[in-house]
């Protein structure tokens, strides 16, 4: 269903990206946000699935400012390497990204976010200085972030078996954030790629549902 594109930066770096569209007008439009791993077939598929959903959806490669079209595994060697490229990247170039990545679909409407573990940090962060509705699945790195005011709401899920997230943690968003609606599901880190052993369909499918819900009720006029 989707194609990729090039992306405008605001730092003047064309970078890649991965459009999906509806077949009908869209409801709104939403910024995909990987993990570290890339904008790899499991994103797109992401991306697409949104498309289906009724909204343009858009993944920005945030790691085309380091390698073009760079994707890794989803085992030990592929993780390590994940975390030294977000770690050269650091969050303000994408979330730069997710601002660029917004406005080249703001045709659709309004616009929103959706992260996957370290994205759902960058969603987090669109959310707090974009003033972009956002929805956050299992950000680690967000605890530091959660003292500022948000601009825009966010839902956060998290998973219950996830010892990158401790359950403390996850009860810190919710006196920090009272406003905003935190989940927990009976799952690891990232249980909604239906790739590797974490992936937990019951879990991803409530989460899936809940998040619809949100982008239906802050993005679709």
């Amino acid at each position: 269903m989707g194609r990729r594109i090039h992306l405008n930066t605001t730092r003047m770096q064309c970078i890649g990206a991965y459009l999906a569209e509806p077949t009908e007008k869209p409801r709104g439009g939403i910024v995909v946000i990987q993990e570290i791993f890339g904008v790899t077939a499991h994103i797109r598929k992401v991306t697409d699935h949104f498309a289906e959903l009724g909204y343009t959806a858009i993944a920005p490669a945030f790691f085309d400012h380091l390698e073009t079209g760079l994707e890794l595994g989803y085992d030990t060697a592929g993780t390590e390497e994940g975390r030294k490229r977000v770690a050269e990247l650091g969050l303000e170039r994408p979330l730069e990204d997710v601002a660029s990545a917004a406005e080249a679909i703001a045709s659709a409407g309004r616009i929103g976010t959706v992260g996957y573990c370290w994205g759902g940090t960058v969603a987090l962060l669109a959310a707090l200085r974009l003033g972009l509705p956002s929805v956050s699945y299992y950000g680690a790195r967000n605890l530091p972030f959660l003292g500022e005011t948000p601009k825009a709401p966010v839902m956060f899920h998290f998973g219950e078996k996830d010892r990158s997230i401790p359950a403390d943690v996850v009860e810190k968003h919710r006196l920090m954030l009272p406003q905003m609606d935190v989940f927990t599901y009976p799952a690891d880190h990232a249980f909604n790629r239906d790739v590797g052993h974490a992936y937990d369909a019951s879990s991803a499918a409530l989460a899936l549902e809940r998040t619809m819900g949100f982008f239906d009720n802050y993005l679709h006029a």
